[in-house]
């Protein structure tokens, strides 16, 4: 490890981490200082930072609770490491997107609408009983019509069923009701109608018992229970909740039978007239709320001369505070679930940048997410602001411009997985820049300018698109060539591509920011669909049944169920995790492991790394997949490694290898949603050189994408702004990227000066 200079005393001291892949790894992070943790994805940059030191400081704090409160608050187990000292308490700002509750706003997740309620409670006419009844989730101040939802359902009956089948032959459409499943019971198995007539034949009486029957007692085999109708029943099972929480299938199902609008009492404002008829200076708290920040700023600034002096000028603060990081183009009526993880990770900063305490230890997870290079100054120096209040920030990152600001940085290294875990670098910047590490040799690192582009093969026309601030905008985007989308933050790149594109060109192919949510039987051969040929080519190998060969199925360990580990659960107490003794960590029963494959058994095989795995198959059902795996930089991740364990780089770059890797029939138009996310500098390249081998092969894609060596590696870029909100929507630049460094736009000036000379 190559080391610029002693530690200080004041720091974090940690000694001996094995989390993970980590390697004994041992550093002194400097306290009330800025430290940047850099190297490639899987490196154990997230093993050091979240798993083990904000780990331990949220189980610390947590211990000096009762255990009675401690039974309500999430576990986290002491991570594995020999000691580590001079802890203050860590909060955690990371990328997971803001919850999917239909009731949760930017405004209320950041207590701006509590503001702003306590400001219209002060001042508005005709005066309100309180702010809660200003609020639309409290029942003094919501809609009675639509709950303070801002919208109603309304559900197509006829699209839930087929009445040209019986409920035996399948009659009813919607996923869960399928023939044989439990709901499909309630209307097949209770005696209320013939199973085997088709619904068209169904009197009057019985179409209304089928689709909006009331409650009523019936009998199911010898079971008591409650019938329902079809239209009541999956009203109550998925419209009473939010649809984004939905799983996918479910999700799609929904949005197939309902038609959503704006509630016909309320306009969509969620409140009732009594709330919408309180107004401050001829505006209601409702169009308030539905304002751009930057002018709610304005608005609430001229108001600071009022008897509500206070209030107006502590929320004019928190409003300035969302145009200084970036966020000004964004409402407080803006519903937290469709906010990217970036934005998400930003309105969070917002609520720490006013509190009044010190000492704190903030850990950020890649904040320049989701952010063009024009912004990125102002989350610098957010993170600058934190720091110099006296607080000790840590942040994992990519981007040079963040990495510059360290005081402190700590590369890891050298290489992702088991090739990683150590420390290659602590130190400064300039120690860094002089460095043999991948992280130094890359930082310093200037673009070369495409300028030999590919020659278009076609067309896909956007006409008359209209989406959030996307007003009325065509445009020509070419087929057969890498296209980049530009833009700051909220100019409208993801309205158009992701919500317009796909309308008009239905066969389009999203590769978006999801993250992959692995259960512990989730592994990377299970989740690419590989271990089904894996199974079978195995079985066929042996002349056994498929099923032997799966840990969830005949094949597993009778003693860990096919998990491989014993999880012990000690109440109060952090639970044990131990290996299988049965099958000594291996998921199978023995006799299954006597199978083999070319000299492995199914357990050896699933060790194998995917670079491994590669060269061992042949099998044509099996080699495209991990090729693509592979090629976006994930070879050194094991067969049957569970997804949990995956960093978040990885996760995305999992979910790129597949949707490209299953090459889809007749599939020719990509979009990609930001894929250097969580990418190493050095990985950017690997991922260009993907996205080159997908191109030659005839397909288009789409990228949306702020990096700049992604945008100087284009064939065309489509350019949107010139601002964010209001200010953006509108198409500034289409052509090569060698015409674009001539512009004056911010994207223009930024590529400039990332070229080479």
């Amino acid at each position: 490890m190559e080391q610029a200079a002693s530690p200080a005393r004041d720091a974090i001291e940690l000694r001996g981490a094995h989390v993970n892949n980590l390697k004994g790894v041992s550093v002194d992070i400097p306290k009330r200082k800025l430290s940047v943790f850099t190297g490639v994805s899987g490196s154990g940059k997230s093993s050091l930072v979240f798993d083990t030191i904000a780990a331990e400081s949220r189980r610390l704090i947590n211990e000096t609770f009762s255990t009675f409160v401690q039974s309500f608050l999430p576990r986290f187990g002491r991570p594995d490491v020999e000691s580590l000292r001079n802890l203050s308490m860590a909060i955690v700002v990371g990328q997971e997107r803001m919850g999917g509750n239909s009731r949760s706003t930017v405004g209320t997740a950041t207590d701006a609408y509590a503001l702003l309620r306590l400001l219209f409670s002060r001042i508005g006419e005709p005066r309100v009983a309180s702010a809660s009844a200003l609020s639309f989730n409290d029942p003094s101040g919501m809609c009675p019509t639509c709950e303070g939802l801002g919208r109603r359902s309304q559900l197509d009956a006829e699209a839930l069923v087929d009445r040209n089948l019986s409920l035996d032959d399948g009659a009813i459409l919607f996923p869960n009701f399928g023939v044989g499943s439990w709901f499909w019971q309630y209307y097949a198995k209770t005696g209320l109608f013939d199973p085997q007539k088709k619904l068209s034949k169904y009197t009057k009486i019985e179409w209304q018992l089928l689709m909006h029957g009331g409650e009523q007692k019936v009998k199911l085999g010898t079971i008591n229970s409650t019938y329902e109708g079809l239209v009541p029943k999956i009203k109550r099972l998925y419209l009473s909740k939010d649809i984004e929480g939905l799983q996918p299938h479910l999700r799609a199902a929904v949005e197939r039978v309902v038609t959503f609008g704006p509630c016909e009492e309320c306009a969509g404002t969620r409140l009732n007239a009594a709330a919408r008829s309180c107004k401050i200076k001829g505006h209601t708290i409702a169009e308030c709320a539905s304002m751009q920040v930057s002018d709610l700023a304005d608005f609430v600034r001229a108001l600071v001369d009022t008897t509500a002096a206070p209030v107006a000028r502590s929320l004019a603060e928190q409003l300035d505070d969302f145009v200084h990081i970036g966020l000004g183009y964004l409402s407080l009526s803006r519903e937290s679930s469709t906010l990217s993880g970036g934005e998400s990770q930003r309105v969070k900063m917002v609520r720490h940048l006013g509190s009044s305490l010190t000492d704190l230890t903030y850990i950020f997870d890649e904040p320049s997410v989701g952010l063009h290079a024009h912004d990125l100054q102002r989350v610098c120096s957010i993170l600058l602001r934190l720091r110099d209040k006296g607080n000790t920030v840590l942040v994992v990152e990519h981007k040079p411009a963040i990495i510059q600001l360290a005081d402190h940085v700590v590369d890891m290294g050298p290489g992702a997985g088991v090739e990683g875990g150590t420390i290659t670098y602590q130190g400064d910047v300039a120690g860094l820049l002089a460095s043999n590490t991948l992280t130094g040799k890359h930082l310093a690192h200037k673009a070369a300018l495409k300028r030999d582009v590919r020659e278009r093969r076609g067309e896909l026309r956007i006409e008359h698109a209209s989406l959030h601030n996307v007003k009325d905008v065509s445009v020509t985007i070419p087929k057969g060539v890498l296209t980049v989308i530009t833009g700051v933050a909220g100019s409208g790149k993801s309205a158009l591509i992701r919500g317009c594109l796909p309308q008009q060109h239905p066969d389009t192919v999203v590769v978006d920011q999801r993250i992959t949510r692995g259960s512990r039987r989730s592994n990377i051969a299970t989740y690419s669909g590989v271990l089904d040929a894996i199974r079978k080519t195995f079985a066929k190998a042996n002349h056994v049944e498929p099923a032997l060969f799966s840990a969830n199925s005949k094949g597993a360990c009778p003693e860990c169920k096919g998990l491989g580990v014993i999880y012990t659960d000690l109440a109060f107490m952090d639970g044990v995790i131990s290996a299988c003794d049965n099958c000594e960590g291996r998921r199978f029963m023995p006799e299954v492991l006597e199978h083999k494959l070319r000299g492995k058994n199914i357990h050896e095989v699933l060790s194998l790394s995917l670079r491994d795995a590669q060269g061992f198959f042949t099998e044509k059902a099996i080699k495209p997949m991990l090729a693509a795996l592979v090629d976006v930089g994930l070879g050194y991740i094991a067969l049957g490694q569970r997804l949990d364990t995956l960093s978040g780089g990885e996760r995305q770059r999992l979910e790129l290898g597949i949707d490209l890797g299953a090459a889809r029939e007749g599939t020719e138009v990509y979009v990609l949603d930001e894929p250097t996310t969580g990418l190493h500098l050095s990985d950017v390249r690997h991922l260009l050189g993907l996205l080159d081998r997908f191109v030659d092969t005839g397909r288009t894609m789409i990228v949306i994408e702020h990096h700049l060596d992604v945008i100087a590696h284009a064939d065309w870029v489509i350019d949107l702004g010139p601002g964010a909100g209001r200010d953006g929507g509108r198409v500034i630049f289409e052509g090569p990227p060698a015409e674009l460094i001539g512009q004056t736009s911010l994207t223009g000036r930024h590529l400039r000066e990332h070229l080479q000379p």
